[in-house]
């Protein structure tokens, strides 16, 4: 069986004779025996190059420079991938990075000179066809019936309906004219509209010679875009004894981190630690090493180990250039050991950290865990029922002098310390509808009694504010809610006053409009209107209409006595 070396001299062999296609199947062999040598990799994209196959021959390069990133030979295979591909921007860009490496290389010098000669002339020398396709777009516009006609050569086609009705379709929509260029009469027609008649007197070279000349010469003609030099085949004399010892301790150091997984997915920590050193030892640059050395650590519980390895991590990938994800990589496990450590303040700063090198969603995930069990943590360290009860009671105090800003202030700190005591809620809600904040006093009238179903108060102060909303009805059956759970009739004279206040602002409501006025704006009013569709409300309004005494029987079901209100608020049904 043939080594990698010998593959490799074979393919130098084809290179050399120009059979490409063999010189790549014998590097790929050589390749497939030893994935790590940047060499063989650099020898196949030279191969790729030569047979115009810039897409793989770029692909090759890119995995020498990955391989041997400090060896400018890498950097000159894939600026000529990438001036083969046209894209000489980001060739001229392959060239200078390669001559960060190697200032003195000649052989970039000179890729780099030719990238910026091809990018100029690109800049310089495209406008001729740009011209031409605009001439060619715009040719079948305005009257071209007329000008053909005009033309003697021409006016014959008008003749034939078909050709009448191709140039109508074009002059709709001029990109169907690629339709029809296998008709002549089309081709001629358009060079005859562009004022070129005389185009097929000349072959065809010479017509595309004029189509992509400038209408003015000039006498310095611009320069030829560059050739790139052809490829020269990478040798055993070419690589250093230094290159070949890099290559050799990388695939040491691949060794090494493949056992390492094999002990890490065993789970036996003490092997893979030793091996994942064995490969440092070897490729101290590899941010994948120190990641993989720290993730044993996390699983073996030694999280301040963990920490530390990360850090190298990143140490490593910064200086080396390693890919973003690998460092955020690092930034999230050691927010994941921080956590283990119960230090959630660390653990958040390095997720977020993480985050801005890449958004990983699971490091998202834990961010948010992390973020939601802090808060949850300072909520429940700031409670102390004590000193809620003070704050409540200084907001009491500040509420009798009116200054209900400041005892709202009050109220809300009496909430943190405190958040299970309905009192806090319900005073609270007395502030704000004082300030005329009423939906957030009607919050917390809910919040209140969803403590405490028996807080009196919260149903009348809930009552209070949805009546200086004018919404009537909803008051309505808050009062009814309050007098359910008055048992002792201590706040009854509130309540009846709450009712009578919505009583009399209904009924002074609907005097100022008529039954039509009022089944107007009710059918307009989506809650009135789904109370009239609903069939059973149908029912219940025709017996009231018949027999009033029906109401009465009707008002003790909850559900129907609080659509009734609805209906009494709209002015549908009307008292006395």
């Amino acid at each position: 069986m043939s080594t990698a070396n010998e593959l490799k001299a074979k393919g130098n062999e084809a290179f050399a004779a120009g059979n490409h296609t063999a010189a790549i199947d014998f590097f790929s062999q050589a390749i497939e025996l030893d994935p790590t040598n940047h060499v063989l990799y650099s020898n196949r994209s030279a191969s790729q190059s030569s047979l115009k196959k810039y897409t793989e021959a770029l692909a090759d390069a890119e995995k020498t420079v990955e391989l041997m990133p400090a060896w400018a030979k890498g950097y000159s295979r894939k600026g000529a991938a990438l001036f083969g591909l046209q894209e000489y921007a980001m060739a001229v860009a392959t060239y200078q990075d390669g001559l960060k490496h190697d200032p003195e290389s000649a052989l970039l010098k000179k890729g780099l000179s030719d990238a910026e000669a091809a990018l100029e002339h690109e800049k310089d020398g495209g406008a001729g066809y740009d011209d031409f396709a605009s001439k060619m777009s715009n040719a079948f516009q305005g009257d071209v019936l007329a000008k053909i006609m005009a033309n003697p050569k021409t006016a014959p086609y008008l003749a034939d309906p078909e050709f009448v009705r191709k140039v109508r379709d074009i002059q709709a929509n001029p990109e169907n004219m690629s339709k029809y260029m296998d008709d002549q009469r089309i081709t001629v027609a358009m060079f005859t509209l562009m004022g070129m008649g005389d185009v097929f007197a000349k072959g065809a070279d010479d017509f595309m010679n004029d189509a992509a000349e400038p209408k003015t010469q000039s006498t310095t003609q611009p320069k030829p875009a560059p050739k790139a030099e052809p490829e020269v085949m990478e040798t055993e004399e070419d690589a250093s004894e230094e290159d070949k010892e890099a290559a050799t301790k990388k695939a040491q150091a691949a060794e090494a981190k493949e056992k390492g997984n094999a002990a890490y997915k065993a789970r036996q920590f003490d092997e893979a630690l030793v091996q994942y050193d064995n490969a440092i030892e070897f490729d101290s640059t590899d941010i994948t090493l120190w990641n993989n050395k720290a993730a044993v650590y996390f699983e073996m519980g030694k999280y301040d180990e963990c920490i530390e390895t990360a850090q190298q991590a990143i140490e490593v990938g910064r200086e080396y250039r390693a890919d973003y994800k690998h460092i955020a990589k690092a930034m999230g496990r050691i927010g994941t050991a921080y956590s283990k450590k119960d230090n959630l303040d660390k653990a958040i700063e390095f997720y977020n950290r993480s985050l801005t090198e890449h958004r990983a969603a699971d490091v998202l995930t834990k961010l948010r865990a992390l973020e939601k069990l802090r808060k949850q943590r300072e909520e429940d360290e700031y409670l102390d029922d004590e000193k809620g009860n003070a704050a409540r009671e200084r907001g009491n105090e500040l509420f009798k002098a009116a200054k209900y800003a400041e005892a709202q202030a009050e109220y809300s700190e009496a909430i943190k310390r405190s958040p299970k005591d309905p009192r806090n809620y319900a005073n609270r809600a007395a502030c704000l509808t004082k300030l005329i904040a009423l939906p957030d006093a009607i919050k917390d009238c809910d919040k209140c009694v969803s403590l405490d179903p028996t807080y009196v108060k919260a149903y009348t102060r809930k009552a209070n504010a949805l009546f200086l909303m004018r919404e009537y009805a909803e008051a309505l059956d808050a009062v009814e809610e309050a007098k359910l759970h008055d048992k002792d009739k201590k706040n009854s004279a509130e309540i009846d006053q709450t009712e009578y206040k919505c009583y009399s602002a209904i009924t002074e409501q609907n005097s100022r409009q008529t039954p039509e006025q009022a089944i107007a704006r009710a059918q307009a009013n989506p809650k009135i209107a789904a109370v009239l569709a609903n069939p059973i409300m149908q029912n219940i309004l025709q017996q009231m209409q018949s027999d009033p005494r029906a109401a009465r029987e009707h008002l003790k079901n909850p559900a129907i006595a609080s659509n009734l209100r609805k209906l009494i608020a709209a002015g549908i049904v009307r008292m006395g």
